[in-house]
């Protein structure tokens, strides 16, 4: 299955979607966004690496900075922070430079290696972009965080890259219903930039139709 460019989903949608399906669909579905201090130090650290007039050649390397993607399968477009051509014996041509090269996306991160997957799905699904535009195999891209300041090697395994198509799949389809899903309160809210807008609080506290219920309850107790 294809998709029509009108359908494509943003590719960096799948980390908000990994971490919460709700704040996904705020964000892409309904069009709400907040600031707070995470997403504003984010936002300059990207605005830093993806500069497409820096461009950086080396004899065995071409830095590509900010490079559109897109793939027709996953119905997702957006840009990879910086990529990197490697020469090599095998691999791809590239117009104006001799030789052949290895594809290689480094995805920046303004925190520290998590240990939930979404930075790696981000980064997977941007390798799967590359793999369909350059017709080639990405088998390991990094990913730098700027509080370590150092790059996370990633694999880019079979296992990552069905995660990634699943998860779009049901993206697609939340889309195509414009369906939000209901709160799910944990811990992760509080540092999410919508929590004023998602009010997740809410949810720990009893329904109007519980307490109505509860209210009928204890008067046809005291009868």
């Amino acid at each position: 299955m294809e998709y029509p460019e009108d359908n494509y989903l943003m590719i960096s949608g799948i980390q908000h979607f990994k971490f919460c399906r709700r704040q996904w669909a705020l964000i892409h579905i309904e069009q709400q966004w907040a600031e707070n201090t995470h997403t504003v130090i984010g936002e300059l650290m990207h605005k830093k690496v993806h500069d497409p007039s820096l461009k950086e050649t080396r004899k065995d390397l071409i830095i590509a900075r900010a490079l559109p993607v897109a793939s027709r399968k996953l119905g997702v477009s957006g840009e990879c922070d910086l990529v990197e051509f490697h020469k090599c014996e095998e691999g791809i041509k590239l117009h104006g430079h001799r030789g052949l090269y290895s594809v290689y996306p480094v995805e920046y991160k303004k925190g520290k290696p998590k240990l939930s997957e979404e930075d790696k799905l981000q980064l997977a699904t941007q390798a799967m972009c590359l793999e369909e535009m350059f017709s080639t195999q990405v088998l390991e891209g990094a990913i730098f965080y700027g509080e370590t300041r150092r790059r996370e090697v990633v694999d880019i395994t079979g296992e990552l890259k069905d995660e990634v198509r699943s998860m779009f799949r049901e993206m697609h389809d939340y889309y195509t219903r414009k369906y939000t899903p209901e709160v799910k309160y944990s811990k992760s809210c509080n540092a999410c930039s919508l929590k004023d807008i998602c009010l997740p609080a809410l949810r720990k506290t009893v329904s109007v139709k519980s307490y109505i219920n509860q209210m009928l309850w204890e008067d046809e107790s005291v009868v």
